[in-house]
């Protein structure tokens, strides 16, 4: 399995709370929902679904797994809600117990066992295993050299600090650029890949 990475970034590389004001204060952040006003459903919407073709199951940690679990459910009806509430879910948590998980196809990953469990993954066959959000596992997954593809989408705001995806231990990582896109809205639609050890 391919591990891949779909994320809403600033252009400053700001990924905590793109979706609603409430989703995560930590550290006073006080500018949750920022990516709404760039959604370009024309572009973005396609990008994303794109990613979920040839995704086999989605992997998210405790705080994105809650606010997903709280927020797709009630659209059940839309392809893209439809997708999301049937397709095998993982989550990553040393808090939550199997009771918690009431999201349907949802199992628990151990934080602790995560990054080996994850390891074995990579190493099976199958499709893509997606990760939206859960910036504090796909910094995790970087550092350890996991990641297979990164998606962004990456926002004409400078949000001034919050939390980001990029692990900062003075490692040197070289990506590829495979597409881009720009929206309508100034958004920049890019995947990277890792890069063959002779582009490295």
């Amino acid at each position: 399995m391919r591990i891949v990475i779909s994320e809403f970034i600033s252009l400053d590389g700001v990924v905590q709370a793109p979706g609603a004001p409430q989703e995560d204060t930590d550290g006073g952040f006080a500018h949750g929902g920022w990516s709404h006003p760039f959604f370009d459903p024309e572009t973005i919407g396609p990008f994303i679904n794109e990613a979920m073709s040839s995704t086999d199951a989605l992997l998210f940690g405790r705080r994105t797994w809650r606010t997903m679990a709280a927020a797709w459910p009630e659209r059940a009806g839309d392809p893209l809600a439809d997708r999301m509430n049937s397709i095998k879910k993982y989550v990553v948590s040393d808090t939550l117990d199997e009771a918690d998980l009431t999201w349907t196809n949802s199992t628990l990953v151990p934080g602790t066992a995560a990054v080996d469990w994850i390891r074995g993954q990579r190493a099976a066959d199958g499709g893509d295993l997606l990760i939206m959000g859960s910036p504090t596992l796909v910094r995790s997954l970087l550092g350890e050299d996991l990641v297979d593809e990164l998606r962004l989408m990456v926002m004409p705001v400078l949000l001034g600090g919050g939390k980001s995806l990029f692990p900062a231990d003075g490692v040197r990582r070289t990506l590829e650029l495979v597409s881009t896109t720009t929206a309508r809205t100034g958004v920049h639609l890019a995947t990277y890949r890792r890069a063959t050890q002779a582009d490295a």
